[in-house]
């Protein structure tokens, strides 16, 4: 039986449904005090753990054209460390900031030759943001996971490129176009634009 679903024998007939009764599933679909303790405790942890990563990549003040060409293509915005910043900053405010943390992560590791460094920042990864027990966990579907799981055996420098292109991909469809049509990112282009002309 799913976790969806309820046992004939426990089904109550409407009119003797209690309100805030507890369907005893693992999903968000009763209202019981459980779930909100629960949800406020997950918020905490994650936001605590969330808290204690450095704010954003060293780089240099963008120019307005760079700014402007991160509408033209996630690509561009991705490519620049102060549009990757800019768009976790937008993230930090959906929270899925992870996604981006992730990727950096991903990337970093790509650049390690050292087995034993690839080896401990394989598992630190795994353990931040694929492991189920983590608050960062990035949402990636069952292949993938099995997939990692797999070279998790004996990790590399590419151990989680396919689901590093899973979460880039999400962010590129998912996240990208509420960016640009964001305060953060209009505001950005604004000053810029503004500073430019002033100059």
């Amino acid at each position: 039986m799913s976790r969806h679903e309820t046992s004939p024998t426990t089904v109550q007939p409407a009119s003797n449904h209690r309100p805030n009764a507890c369907c005893f599933c693992w999903c968000c679909c009763c209202s019981c005090s459980w779930n909100e303790d629960r949800d406020r405790a997950w918020r905490a942890s994650r936001e605590t753990k969330l808290e204690t990563i450095p704010n954003c990549e060293a780089c240099a003040k963008p120019s307005p054209e760079e700014v402007r060409g991160w509408a033209q293509s996630f690509d561009k915005l991705m490519k620049s460390p102060a549009g990757r910043n800019v768009f976790r900053e937008f993230l930090r405010t959906e929270y899925s900031e992870e996604n981006m943390l992730f990727w950096l992560a991903c990337e970093e590791l790509k650049t390690e030759c050292n087995k034993h460094t690839i080896d401990e920042k394989a598992r630190m990864i795994y353990e931040d943001y694929i492991s189920i027990l983590s608050p960062k966990e990035v949402s990636l579907d069952s292949r993938v996971r099995e997939v990692i799981n797999r070279k998790m055996q004996e990790p590399s420098s590419h151990t989680f490129d396919d689901a590093q292109l899973q979460i880039y991909t999400l962010m590129h469809r998912d996240s990208y176009p509420r960016f640009l049509n964001s305060a953060i990112y209009k505001s950005l282009l604004q000053s810029v634009s503004r500073s430019s002309s002033e100059s």
